[in-house]
């Protein structure tokens, strides 16, 4: 594939890339920002690279994901180096209000916050199939599981959401 012929690809599933990036950083913006421009510089400089053994867009979720947990894993790391020089003082954490993260329709927000009082392997299935329209098996292969567990996760996922929604 070129670069030319990535870059195309990778702009037409921009939007749908954004909103995983957001689900894979727990919705907080600047940070899905910035792993989506990471995972993007991984892909056009060819550390991630597309081994056609499923779709463009699977693979692209995948690498999306692993670039998130990355710096997921970075950022604690250095939590706890800095752990060691505070005296044991935990460093601040600031969290973005509801409102803000959450600032559509009532429906939506109930929604969301439904969402994520489930299990993350549940809420990342039902994402990746309501949101990206992916099937269980593309998104067995985004999160490196086998489709029999993908499966187990969006059924338990559907059936936890449907009572929570229905309260």
């Amino acid at each position: 594939m070129t670069g030319e012929d990535l870059e195309r690809r990778l702009e037409a599933l921009h939007p749908a890339c954004h909103g995983w990036a957001l689900n894979c950083c727990r919705w907080d913006r600047e940070e899905a920002e910035d792993v989506l421009q990471t995972a993007y510089l991984k892909v056009l400089d060819g550390r991630a690279r597309f081994a056609e053994q499923s779709s463009f867009k699977t693979w692209l979720f995948g690498v999306i994901r692993r670039t998130a947990l990355e710096r997921r894993r970075s950022r604690w790391l250095r939590s706890l180096a800095t752990l060691s020089w505070l005296d044991g003082r935990p460093p601040e954490v600031t969290v973005a209000s509801p409102a803000a993260v959450f600032d559509v329709e009532e429906t939506a927000r109930s929604l969301r916050a439904a969402l994520l009082t489930l299990p993350a392997r549940q809420r990342e299935v039902l994402h990746l199939v309501f949101y990206q329209d992916l099937t269980v098996e593309e998104a067995a292969g985004v999160l490196g599981i086998a489709v029999g567990s993908a499966r187990t996760h969006y059924h338990r996922g559907k059936a936890s959401l449907q009572a929570r929604l229905a309260r």
